[in-house]
């Protein structure tokens, strides 16, 4: 009996162990959908546009901002541009709550109940029942709308970003999805 239980307690070890080692920030890609992880961008005007990065729970605000400031650099050298000015910036969360862990019930007392419809149901106390813990869980996006540009940026611009540099100082952060 012990070692049954031991080989349980092992395998389920090892799934969590291994979902936990799935849990990774999202990575830097086009987003496949409207409001999907990852990033979009809708031209404007010519050299004009709005760039987003949607994350998901497990990515963090300073993810969020350096990936739009990495496609902003990205989308203005694939357009023959050399620097962009950033004219609007904004990052939002989404948050909610997030219940983890185990049940368990302050009373000894579970029991199962018979309903008509759907059959035996239970072995729980509707009153007395609880999880473990609480988190609260942040979805960030970041969007900036960029004017591109070409030549040296505006030295006494504090928003401009020379594209190059931008590629140079964020693209080592920068982790894009592993090909199946």
């Amino acid at each position: 009996m012990f070692a049954k239980c031991a080989r349980t307690a092992l395998i389920l070890f090892v799934a969590a162990a291994t979902l936990a080692a799935c849990a990774t920030p999202a990575p830097y890609r086009e987003a496949p959908r409207p409001g999907a992880t990852g990033y979009s961008e809708e031209r404007i005007e010519e050299n004009r546009y709005r760039v987003v990065f949607q994350g998901d729970s497990l990515t963090d605000v300073e993810r969020v901002e350096d990936f739009v400031l990495f496609r902003a650099a990205e989308l203005t050298l694939q357009r023959g541009f050399d620097h962009f000015v950033v004219s609007a910036r904004t990052t939002t969360s989404e948050d909610r709550i997030q219940s983890f862990g185990p049940r368990r019930s302050s009373l000894w007392l579970d029991y199962a109940f018979w309903h008509p419809r759907f059959g035996w149901l239970g072995y729980r106390d509707p009153f007395f029942d609880d999880f473990t813990s609480f988190r609260e869980v942040s979805r960030y996006r970041a969007s900036a709308e960029i004017t591109m540009a070409r030549g040296p940026k505006p030295a006494d611009n504090a928003l401009a970003f020379d594209a190059r540099d931008v590629e140079r100082s964020i693209g080592p952060r920068v982790t894009r999805p592993t090909p199946r």
